[in-house]
């Protein structure tokens, strides 16, 4: 198991954009649904936001109380 920090104190820019490249898959299955993870994740390899700060407004985004 990985035990390496993703934060952005952590790491550097270029260790951010090879994390994001991990997750796009190698079939480009999301090519159809509408979501770029270059751009989601764009603040977090920049440094501006958390991984976590991105994912809970994507979840706030995409899901209503009652989904939850």
């Amino acid at each position: 198991m990985d035990n390496k920090s993703y934060l952005i104190k952590d790491t550097t820019v270029k260790e951010r954009i090879e994390l994001i490249k991990q997750w796009i898959p190698a079939d480009d299955a999301m090519a159809d649904c509408g979501m770029d993870l270059w751009d989601i994740y764009d603040d977090y390899i920049k440094g501006k936001k958390e991984i976590a700060q991105i994912n809970e407004s994507l979840v706030k985004e995409f899901y209503t109380e009652d989904d939850l």
